[in-house]
């Protein structure tokens, strides 16, 4: 009987193991040193002056659009094809999503769509790196820089006049470790939030980081404490700055959150970020370019945008769309793939077709291209561990499936 292949499980050896028993052992094991640590290994991955980690990209996201001022009557453009979190965090601070379709070739946002889509009640754009692939975020900063786009933005409070137009904010949680022109797309962006979630090319089970890179006159090293703060309940010390000494006392400044990072899962990230780019990165990129090889021979195999002249993807997932298919033989081949042992998703449904996000207005007849996507992708296991034998058995299942329902 041929093994189960799991879809995406995270890489724990002993030496994950080891560094967590450490830190059991070193008596701290809440937002510590090692958290801090972690920060400044994505800080040199990134070239980004300051990261916070926190414990989800869902809550950085929250925490920067609420440093903007980000509420009610603002829209925030989102692309319609993503997980919910980058909607959920919109609707969480009592603003609207206003979403876009995506293009076609990449499953990125339709940058063309953006523009149609900013109006005055536009405060910020959040782009997401489906896959890995990041967007063309000097192409997005030229389209703000437009002047009838410009002459849209009506700034409220300090923070949105500081920076004089709409934020633009990656949801990067696919692409640590991707490329756009050479360096990490980070350095475009104001603020990039990753996300450690288990299934991410780097783990600490359930966590994120906040890049920051905001233009002047933003401090960004004060920005990193106001978060910092801000995620910690607004107390004006955090537990490692209360320890030790006569030092317990402290403030508090804000009505602050409780999202940050603890020491104990900050210390998986710490062995992932330190072989992320000599281990991890390239034998993600090896997987998703074997695949594409392996199925580049099949006339009906739409492979993703892994690389192109000015982007190169993290590999975090390798999304492969079925040519002449719809969504229910779509789902009858992934069901044949699930009884031959082979685990594979669907990345993602897109919004409008969520029951909270339906029932809000929202209507897949306005995100053609995200529909068209979404009923014929198919996302194939990519994890450090996957053989070469374990891919060709995705392959030849995958293979046996699509033939045999396009042959029916």
């Amino acid at each position: 009987m041929p093994e189960n292949i799991p879809f995406a499980p995270p890489r724990i050896d002993q030496a994950i193991i080891d560094e967590v028993t450490d830190t059991l052992k070193s008596g701290w094991i809440t937002t510590g040193p090692r958290t801090k640590a972690l920060e400044k290994e994505i800080q040199l991955m990134t070239r980004i002056e300051k990261v916070l980690c926190v414990n989800s990209a869902t809550a950085g996201m929250e925490l920067i659009l609420r440093f903007m001022g980000i509420g009610p009557g603002d829209e925030v453009i989102i692309p319609a094809y993503t997980y919910c979190a980058t909607a959920n965090v919109v609707v969480h601070c009592g603003a609207r999503p206003l979403m876009v379709d995506i293009n076609p070739l990449d499953g990125c946002m339709d940058l063309e769509a953006v523009r149609r889509a900013v109006s005055p009640r536009t405060k910020a754009i959040i782009p997401v790196d489906l896959a890995g692939l990041p967007i063309d975020y000097l192409a997005l900063r030229r389209i703000l820089e437009e002047p009838e786009i410009q002459a849209l933005f009506h700034p409220e409070g300090e923070h949105q006049q500081a920076l004089g137009r709409p934020l633009i904010m990656a949801d990067a949680a696919h692409s640590l470790g991707a490329r756009l022109f050479g360096k990490s797309p980070a350095i475009h962006a104001d603020a990039t939030v990753f996300s450690f979630h288990a299934v991410k090319n780097l783990t600490t089970a359930e966590g994120g980081a906040i890049c920051l890179n905001f233009p002047a006159p933003f401090d960004n090293e004060q920005l990193y404490s106001a978060l910092n703060r801000g995620s910690l309940h607004g107390q004006s010390k955090d537990a490692l700055a209360k320890f030790g000494g006569n030092s317990w006392e402290y403030d508090v400044l804000e009505a602050g959150y409780k999202c940050n990072m603890p020491d104990v899962l900050a210390a998986i990230g710490l062995v992932e970020a330190r072989r992320y780019e000599s281990e991890t990165l390239p034998r993600r990129i090896a997987i998703c370019q074997r695949y594409a090889t392996l199925l580049s021979a099949y006339s009906w195999a739409e492979l993703p945008v892994l690389a192109d002249a000015d982007r190169i993807s993290s590999a975090h997932l390798f999304l492969l769309r079925i040519r002449g298919i719809d969504q229910t033989r779509r789902n009858r081949i992934i069901q044949k793939i699930f009884d031959s042992g082979v685990s594979v998703n669907v990345h993602y449904k897109p919004l409008p077709m969520l029951s909270f996000y339906k029932e809000a207005g929202y209507d897949m007849a306005h995100y053609p291209n995200a529909t068209d996507f979404f009923e014929r992708e198919i996302t194939l296991p990519v994890f450090f561990d996957l053989t070469d034998a374990q891919q060709d058995r995705v392959v030849q299942v995958l293979v046996s499936a699509v033939e045999t329902e396009l042959h029916d």
